[in-house]
């Protein structure tokens, strides 16, 4: 199955990667394909880990030291909820975040298989 992993990353420290990586790493020991936002957010950023050096998950100081643009990854992470996804994976506290919530709606809409992870 393909899943797309959604959760809160704006306000959490490292902007929440590690648990991104940990729930990426064990649904792929499932046999799964996973997009994981963390590790596009990297790619997107030539390999630099742009949670590393911001402790509060600040949008605005990404955007100022990395570039990072939330319309852009946006842009990416609804694209493959729309064409490639089959399921989408929630992290825990995504019912607090715009963007997990919309992506969940997205994959409701488009009636994907949601996976509630704790």
């Amino acid at each position: 199955m393909k899943y797309y992993l959604a959760g809160p990353m704006s306000g959490i420290p490292q902007f929440n990667f590690p648990a991104f990586h940990a729930a990426a790493k064990n649904l792929r020991e499932q046999g799964h394909e996973v997009f994981n936002p963390a590790e596009r957010d990297i790619e997107r950023h030539h390999g630099v880990d742009i949670s590393a050096d911001n402790a509060t998950g600040n949008v605005a100081q990404a955007a100022q030291t990395h570039g990072f643009s939330l319309r852009e990854a946006l842009a990416e992470d609804t694209a493959y909820i729309c064409r490639e996804a089959d399921a989408i994976a929630m992290l825990p506290g995504w019912e607090k975040s715009n963007g997990a919530r919309a992506e969940h709606a997205l994959a409701v809409a488009l009636g994907h298989e949601i996976l509630y992870l704790r």
